[in-house]
Order: structure tokens, then sequence, then C-alpha cells
């Protein structure tokens, strides 16, 4: 499934749009968590080329040469995320206007595979990560709310929330809850105009998969199936997902709050038979 801030792609690729101070996020400050690598740096960069001022939070610090404010914070440390948030506030100019919650990890296996240990791990990471960037921002996205109309937040879920998948109980779990969250979270805020929204990417081509596949006795095969599973025969682009939280970002989507967006191929609505043999 997509892991939040490490799949690959981060060139213009689709949905690229219009560029600099005259995109439709001009004006704008976002704040991307996981936002080094992968989907987060694909997303951060497609909104820096749409002309938002765009920070991003990591472990690791991202790549100064894209003009991107970089703050470093493990997301399951409440003062280390309220630090480097602040911090990213104050380097975007005192505002924040828009948060993606991206950062997560993954696991595999059934409900039997993975220790209380891993279970309380991944949801700290997954979960409580999102809270607490989410509560640390709260504060100033009511602001932007109050002096512009609006302000969102982008929370990075998964097919897994809404499709049952083999050998992902832990993750399918800990995307369910983001789901929940985020309609949670649109209700709360949605009278402050805080936008909350979801993105929703099937399989996505990250390192996290490829690690996957790499443990595979058959890693071409494993692919295949991978593709196969998806109605459009492929794996979804860091680029693609970017697009999508850049269109739930965007303040040309002001209607739209407590909604997930799929990104999967189809994979979880269509029913497609299979190729011809």
């Amino acid at each position: 499934m997509s892991e939040p801030g490490t799949g690959s792609g981060t060139g213009a690729g689709p949905g690229s749009g219009p560029a600099g101070p005259d995109g439709e996020f001009a004006g704008l400050s976002a704040l991307v968590t996981g936002g080094a690598s992968g989907i987060g740096l694909a997303t951060a960069l497609l909104l820096a080329r749409r002309g938002a001022r765009v920070a991003v939070l990591d472990r690791d610090l991202a790549d100064s040469g894209h003009e991107l404010v970089s703050v470093v914070a493990d997301v399951t440390d409440d003062d280390a995320v309220r630090r480097a948030v602040g911090e990213a506030i104050v380097a975007l100019g005192d505002r924040l206007d828009i948060l993606v919650n991206n950062a997560g990890i993954g696991a595999a296996g059934t409900v039997a595979d993975n220790s209380d240990e891993e279970w309380h791990r991944v949801l700290d990471v997954n979960v409580l990560g999102m809270v607490r960037t989410s509560r640390a921002a709260l504060w100033h996205l009511r602001r932007a709310a109050a002096d512009r109309g609006q302000a969102a937040i982008v929370n990075t879920c998964s097919v897994a929330a809404l499709a049952g998948l083999p050998q992902r109980a832990l993750y399918s779990a800990s995307k369910g809850a983001v789901y929940a969250l985020t309609l949670a979270m649109a209700a709360d805020h949605v009278r402050e105009g805080i936008r909350v929204n979801c993105v929703a990417p099937g399989t996505a081509d990250t390192p996290w998969v490829g690690r996957l596949l790499d443990a595979a006795p058959d890693p071409a095969a494993e692919r295949m199936a991978l593709n196969a599973r998806q109605p459009m025969g492929r794996l979804v682009s860091a680029d693609e997902v970017a697009a999508a939280i850049a269109y739930l970002a965007s303040p040309l989507a002001g209607a739209t709050t407590g909604t997930a967006l799929s990104v999967d191929g189809g994979m979880s609505g269509l029913r497609v038979r299979p190729p011809a043999t």
C-alpha cells in the first residue's frame, strides 16, 4: 500500500499546473509532514510550483535546493512536533493556511503476525502523528481561516482503509482510523472555515513496496500481481497522489470537506473482468 512520505517520483508529472506567484496558492503557506521524500516531497514541490511558501517536517532534512523550509522532528514526540511546527510557521511568515499530514509507516501481516509493540508503534506514527501536528497547527489554521475565509488540512489515508486487503491488518487498521479521524475533524472544524479531507492512494511505487517485493520469493511475479490488482494495471505514482492532495488543499476546492479522494487506479470501486487469456 502507499507508505506516506516514501514514494518515488518528484518531477513535474501529472497535474503540475501553473507555476510561481500566479498559481492558485500564491500568498498561502503550507506545511507537509513526511516531506523529505516520496509523496510528501512531490506534494511540497507541487505546492511550491503553484505559488505556495512550503515547509516540510520530517525526521530527515529536506533538500534545501528546492527552496523549501525544512524542520526536523519525529511525529511521535509531541514536544518536538510543537517546536518544529512553530519554527516552520515563523519561517513561513507567521502564518499557516494548509497542513498536509503525510508522515506514516507501513506494516505487513495478519492480525496474529505483529506484536503489541509494533501495533503501538504504527498507530503512534500513522494516527497520533496526525493528531499531534494538527493540534500544534490548529490555532494558526483558525487564524488563516478568519483572515482569508478558509484553511485546509489534507490527511494521507489509503485504499487499505476502504477495501479488505490480505496481509495488511495493522496497516489497514491505522488507515481506517485516519479515515474516521478525517471525517470527525471535518465535522469539528467546518464552521471555523477549516476544510479537512483525505487522499486514499492505492498501491504506490514506493521504497516500502520495493522492499516487500525484494523479500518475495519471486519479486517480478509479485510486482505483476500488484499491478494487476489495480484495474488500471499499474502502481500509483507519487506525483499522481500529490496532484490529488493539491486539489484538496486548493482554495478552488472551497466546497469540499469530509471527503476521501481515491487515487487507486480504480481499485476501491471497480469490479472489472480479468483480461482474456
